[in-house]
């Protein structure tokens, strides 16, 4: 099935890269259901086409395989592959289903593997991120809130538009695909702001420069000085 969108142009977003020769933004997408048909799965799939088309680069990890959180080491093939695309990454879409009116405990497991800090490197500060749910049921923003305070905690930029699909059963057809609706063009509203704002930050990294870690930072600088001239 395709689409039928006439006004969505890629080359509204050009403007914003003012650099030159720059890499495409890449965007990781997280989704939280490890099921043979997860439409969580099937939503982010949806939406890295959509930012593919916005001149993205896209990588989906999936959560087959993760251990739960502190129940393996960190060198596991499965985390070290998941911390590898957090850092990779400059913007991210999380989806996950709603489970008894909250996130589920697959895509929250993927969270809590992540530090804040990974030697000197933090993986999520200053990156963009848009948020996304499904629901068997009527429509609902449980996930989507909770995803919210999540990616602050984080230290991440939350977009201010979100998807929430309600009895996503009935939304996408026997090709996996989202079949078009007012939800579909929402989708495309959340892909096409989070690589605009995706483009404005990675220009912009004085934005996410915070004052106490420049602090800390010169005085870890002045300790090993100090250290050096005992």
């Amino acid at each position: 099935m395709t689409h039928s969108l006439p006004n969505l142009d890629a080359s509204l977003i050009q403007p914003i890269a003012r650099g030159d020769g720059q890499h495409k933004p890449r965007i990781l997408l997280l989704y939280g259901s490890t099921r043979a048909r997860s439409f969580s799965r099937l939503l982010v799939e949806e939406a890295a086409r959509l930012l593919e088309h916005f001149g993205a680069e896209t990588r989906i990890f999936n959560p087959s395989g993760l251990p739960l959180p502190d129940d393996a080491p960190n060198d596991h093939p499965k985390v070290q592959e998941l911390l590898e695309l957090m850092q990779w990454s400059e913007g991210q879409v999380w989806c996950s289903p709603e489970r008894h009116g909250s996130m589920s405990a697959v895509f929250k497991a993927q969270i809590d593997w992540v530090p804040l800090a990974l030697g000197a490197v933090r993986p999520t500060q200053g990156k963009t991120l848009a948020v996304m749910q499904v629901s068997g049921g009527s429509q609902s923003f449980n996930a989507v809130n909770q995803l919210r305070v999540l990616g602050r905690w984080m230290r991440m930029f939350t977009i201010p538009n979100q998807s929430s699909v309600p009895k996503a059963f009935l939304e996408f057809d026997e090709g996996n695909r989202m079949k078009p609706s007012f939800l579909y063009d929402r989708v495309v509203d959340v892909m096409e702001e989070l690589v605009k704002f995706t483009l404005l930050l990675r220009e912009r990294p004085d934005l996410v420069d915070r004052y106490s870690e420049r602090k800390e930072s010169a005085q870890e600088l002045t300790q090993r000085v100090n250290q050096r001239s005992i």
